[in-house]
């Protein structure tokens, strides 16, 4: 009962605490709630809508799983954003260059993204292991780095292509892209499949591996993990290179699947939005699944609400309140799941007293 409070009760609350919350907030504005929730779950249902939020969620899900790994460790891994931005461009460049056989097309391109994504994480690895600097700070900082990097990289002069009004790099050809699944009026990133096998071996390594036990114990405790015979730089080094690994997958699914090439109007703001995933999902595959759907989802069902005169910005709203919302119920939960547990030992104590005190007066007599 405890391991199921922990794990949905606090999301759940998140949610309905959010949802009531916009709710007071629209009423405010003049608007009615029910009818602005009843629009954006319409619009799930409308043309390729649906199609479009499992697509968005796809990219989500991969930054919640490069995040959650981090988070493994207690590593704040915050430089998401710039380690996919970074892997991108650089495969972008390098999968528009190769020419290679359908299938092994692919696999090339994807062992550049995920090696990209690793070297960039690998720069405040290395400082966090060598000289104790703070992942936050570090990551941070190479996130705005990988601004100017894009903005060089994708130039003219150096491996942009110039197509009308906009300039990006070669596109990559038939044989290094991956066929979407049709359905109805939408077509389904064919990514959707990696990245459930992603979730399904981050899930494995966690739960089934000595490296998975060794990186939660480092997490929770470097101390204890070091009396173990843990090296807990060693775990730090691995974790951000993971990371940065998954991370590099995280423009992936629309690279190979929509775009074909990738340039500074390319989206962006992935990375920090899989931190508010992880979160919802508590680190969890599943949970960070759902978690990556119902952000998906508001974005992508948001934009219906202009139909009604509501501003659409009230499922950022939604959002925000879900991310601080999220955190206070996990503490609650927890708290109160901590008060139960010493309840029950208390009980049992008391119990155990009584017991001893009965025998102690039949041996006297």
């Amino acid at each position: 009962m405890s391991s199921w409070r922990t794990r949905l009760l606090p999301p759940l609350l998140a949610i309905v605490f959010a949802v009531i919350l916009t709710a007071i907030a629209l009423i405010i504005s003049g608007a009615d709630p029910l009818q602005a929730y009843g629009t954006m779950i319409g619009q799930l249902f409308k043309g390729s809508t649906a199609v479009d939020t499992v697509n968005l969620a796809t990219v989500y899900y991969l930054s919640g799983l490069a995040v959650a790994i981090g988070f493994q460790m207690n590593l704040f891994n915050i430089g998401v954003e710039g380690q996919y931005r970074f892997a991108a461009i650089v495969t972008a460049i390098i999968g528009g260059a190769l020419q290679l056989p359908p299938v092994i097309h692919v696999i090339a391109i994807l062992i550049v993204a995920v090696l990209s994504g690793m070297l960039y994480a690998a720069i405040p690895a290395v400082l966090k292991v060598t000289r104790g600097v703070s992942e936050v700070i570090s990551t941070i900082m190479l996130n705005a780095i990988v601004g100017g990097i894009v903005a060089f990289l994708v130039n003219a002069d150096q491996f942009g292509v110039q197509t009308g009004n906009n300039i990006a790099t070669r596109e990559i050809a038939e044989t290094g892209r991956i066929p979407g699944i049709p359905i109805g009026s939408g077509e389904l990133f064919g990514f959707v499949v990696i990245a459930a096998l992603i979730g399904g071996a981050y899930w494995f390594m966690l739960n089934r591996t000595r490296f998975g036990f060794e990186l939660k114990a480092s997490g929770e405790s470097t101390t204890a993990a070091a009396a173990g015979g843990v090296n807990a730089k060693k775990m730090t080094l691995i974790a951000m290179l993971l990371s940065g690994g998954v991370a590099g997958l995280v423009a992936m699914p629309e690279l190979l699947g929509r775009d074909f090439s990738y340039g500074i109007t390319s989206t962006q703001m992935y990375g920090f939005t899989g931190i508010a995933v992880a979160l919802l999902g508590r680190n969890h595959p599943a949970g960070i699944a759902l978690g990556a759907l119902l952000w998906a989802f508001l974005d992508r069902s948001a934009v219906s609400l202009e139909q009604i005169n509501v501003s659409k910005e009230i499922a950022t709203i939604m959002q925000g309140v879900i991310v601080l919302s999220v955190v206070i119920a996990y503490e609650i939960v927890r708290r109160a799941d901590l008060a139960a547990e010493q309840r029950r030992v208390g009980r049992a104590l008391a119990g155990n007293g009584r017991k001893g005190s009965s025998v102690s007066e039949g041996g006297a007599v």
